[in-house]
């Protein structure tokens, strides 16, 4: 906190996000990362690991919604599904909304990440933590798909920046191994930083992920804690038919998920495979 009542993220050079404190309900140091969530006034409960935003109880919804969703919806026929990070549970709540989803399971480095979430952020994760459905393991998320025997439909890489405990999930090792944990027709998809500021770590991913799979690009979506422009999310697959899934086939499989969206709709699905030129030529001289 470098002003009284204030948190700044030091993730970007040369800029600075600050969010006010009304009140600083945890602040402490795991054996992985510093943790700090805090009420503020426009976002609610803010979850920061190192410094870094991670979530907030205000915009979560955008974000989760779209790494679940969207890639759920346009495979159609998602039944396990692996999530790589994501301690908050907002990742494994809007996963779970669908009925047809099996199992999933989620890995996690720190529990400390997954036990302060459950008491301080239910606004984000709700009761996903109990759902049968759930094969919750806390272990480092490289370590487990290296060697994972299970198979999934979905893989879906909710991680910090890559710094501190997240950098290996940006490796060419990790996607290598993600793919090994993919049924025939299955999808990953990977948060990427924004890129207007970072992207090297779009193009980074990508350079990773075009050898491994036939297809393999990008979606965005506008985060508003996420401050530099729309997010990336890393999409790839070896079935070159999912990032076109009709409109129609979307919006009936969506009315048939019975599930309620504040901001994804067929419609955005859609659109977020529509990409600014500087994006565009980011992906191309990747």
């Amino acid at each position: 906190m470098n002003a009284p009542g204030w948190f700044e993220e030091t993730l970007h050079d040369g800029m600075k996000l600050a969010l006010r404190a009304e009140t600083v309900l945890y602040d402490s140091q795991t054996d992985y990362q510093r943790i700090v969530i805090f009420e503020n006034a426009q976002f609610g409960r803010v979850l920061m690991l190192d410094n870094v935003v991670q979530t907030t109880e205000g915009d979560e919804f955008i974000y989760h919604e779209m790494l679940t969703h969207l890639p759920i919806l346009a495979h159609g026929a998602v039944r396990r599904v692996l999530i790589v990070g994501g301690g908050d549970g907002g990742m494994l709540e809007e996963t779970l909304k669908h009925a047809s989803v099996e199992r999933v399971t989620m890995v996690e480095i720190d529990p400390g990440v997954i036990e302060l979430s459950k008491t301080y952020l239910p606004g984000i994760c709700g009761q996903a933590f109990d759902d049968p459905r759930l094969d919750l393991v806390i272990a480092d998320g490289k370590d487990f798909v290296t060697r994972c025997q299970d198979r999934f439909d979905l893989v879906i890489v909710d991680s910090t920046d890559p710094i501190g405990p997240g950098e290996v999930l940006f490796t060419q090792a990790f996607y290598e191994a993600c793919k090994g944990c993919l049924a025939p027709g299955g999808l990953l998809v990977t948060q990427n930083g924004v890129p207007f500021l970072q992207g090297d770590e779009l193009a980074g991913t990508l350079r990773c992920l075009r050898p491994l799979f036939r297809d393999a690009g990008c979606y965005l979506a506008t985060v508003p804690t996420y401050v530099g422009g729309p997010m990336a999310f890393g999409w790839a697959s070896d079935d070159t038919a999912l990032r076109e899934t009709p409109i129609e086939v979307l919006r009936a499989r969506y009315r048939a998920a019975g599930i309620e969206t504040r901001y994804y709709t067929p419609e955005v699905h859609r659109a977020a495979f529509a990409l600014p030129g500087y994006v565009a030529r980011l992906i191309e001289e990747a």
